[in-house]
């Protein structure tokens, strides 16, 4: 293929710096028009008020650049795209099972001491270590500095990533890491747990005690970082997370909502079993009924430390999928498929049902393709409208009708 010569340069190797250098001068549009390096020049001074010494601003210096590929990168994230099953079936393979099963076994003194002081038990520490990073074999080699300061000048998430770049800065200032020892994915995720810096600043502990937090070489300080962050956010002790169950053909469906927490007695009367069809305890204890994939795939109970799940990750995929994983790592058989067909929906199908949602009215958060909790709210509410069994899941059914307007 033919390529033009610039003074002994490549047209193709000067790309990267005229698309870097175009994208700076897009995103001075949201900091009053300043240039990449007038905005690095405030936000160190800036940082110098918040207790960072020019002592850490020197030495992390040669990492607060901006790098173009890293904005490219914060645009994807399709994989959250795929169902439940899709995404549990790649992510919960029987090496990552069986090698959880052997580090829960090998490390149960430590996992015993983690859990008495936090509460937390080690199937679900566990993971989310091995839906993270493999189990602290995937931390990430990029930059975290760079990573950082790119996506705080950025103008899509410039508030938040002006906030991971300061916690960032601490994390050197208090000795922790050094500039050149945090490395992790794009965008900015630090250690074998993947914390954001913000979290390692506010939730990191030194479990080993070597007198620092080293959230990425050290598998105690990273797994009781963890645990003192879900206990935190709300974890209670001893109570469960999530359990398969079995749905009959009908019941009042528009009840299976993570925002309704119901008796498992209530949900026994409806015809809900355990998933090897024993009938639930007739008793008070309070669950919400989970169909990812809607009334026809698998279904769960999710209980009150559930939610803690949902504050890791946001997205219900990966969130069901890290509460299921976890109750495998505790003993628990592989789940049922379901019991009836699922209509697959891609990521465009996504977009157009998201799409004809907002043209109704509904909240949906970004057009996007993926099926989060904003766009399953809008549609349990259209197939209430319709007189559809509401269970949160959208079927070609549905599409037909918000197309046809009716």
């Amino acid at each position: 293929m033919r390529r033009w010569v610039l003074a002994g340069l490549t047209v193709a190797a000067l790309l990267p710096a005229v698309q870097s250098a175009q994208a700076q001068s897009q995103n001075a549009s949201c900091h009053n028009g300043m240039s990449f390096e007038r905005w690095l020049e405030d936000f160190k001074r800036q940082a110098l008020t918040q207790g960072i010494s020019q002592r850490t601003l020197a030495a992390a210096a040669p990492l607060m650049t901006f790098d173009q590929t890293i904005v490219n990168k914060d645009r994807g994230g399709a994989v959250f795209s795929q169902t439940f099953l899709e995404f549990s079936d790649r992510m919960i393979a029987k090496y990552r099972v069986a090698s959880g099963t052997q580090k829960l076994q090998k490390q149960k003194d430590m996992f015993q001491r983690i859990e008495q002081q936090y509460g937390v038990p080690g199937p679900v520490l566990v993971a989310f270590w091995g839906l993270e990073t493999d189990f602290g074999a995937g931390i990430g080699t990029l930059p975290t500095l760079t990573s950082v300061t790119t996506l705080a000048y950025d103008c899509r998430r410039t508030e938040l990533f002006q906030t991971q770049l300061l916690a960032a800065l601490k994390i050197i200032e208090r000795g922790d890491l050094t500039p050149q020892q945090m490395v992790g994915p794009h965008a900015g995720e630090l250690g074998q747990m993947q914390f954001l810096p913000t979290h390692y600043v506010d939730y990191g502990v030194d479990f080993d005690g070597d007198g620092r937090r080293d959230l990425l070489h050290s598998s105690p300080d990273a797994l009781a970082s963890a645990a003192n962050y879900l206990s935190k956010v709300g974890w209670i002790r001893g109570q469960p997370w999530l359990e398969e169950v079995r749905v009959p053909e009908q019941m009042p469906w528009d009840q299976a909502d993570l925002t309704i927490l119901l008796p498992l007695s209530q949900w026994a009367k409806w015809g809900v079993t355990y998933a090897d069809g024993r009938p639930l305890p007739n008793d008070a204890s309070k669950a919400s009924l989970l169909l990812p994939m809607g009334r026809h795939g698998p279904a769960f109970l999710a209980y009150p430390n559930f939610r803690m799940f949902t504050e890791w990750n946001q997205s219900l995929v990966y969130s069901t999928t890290a509460a299921y994983f976890a109750t495998r790592l505790a003993g628990a058989p592989p789940i049922h498929r379901g019991n009836g067909t699922v209509a697959p929906f891609a990521m465009a199908q996504i977009k157009e049902l998201q799409a004809l949602l907002a043209r109704r009215g509904h909240d949906v958060g970004k057009v996007d393709g993926f099926l989060g909790l904003k766009s399953r709210q809008a549609v349990k509410v259209e197939q209430m409208k319709l007189g559809l069994p509401a269970d949160s899941y959208p079927t070609p059914e549905l599409v037909e009708r918000l197309r046809a307007g009716r």
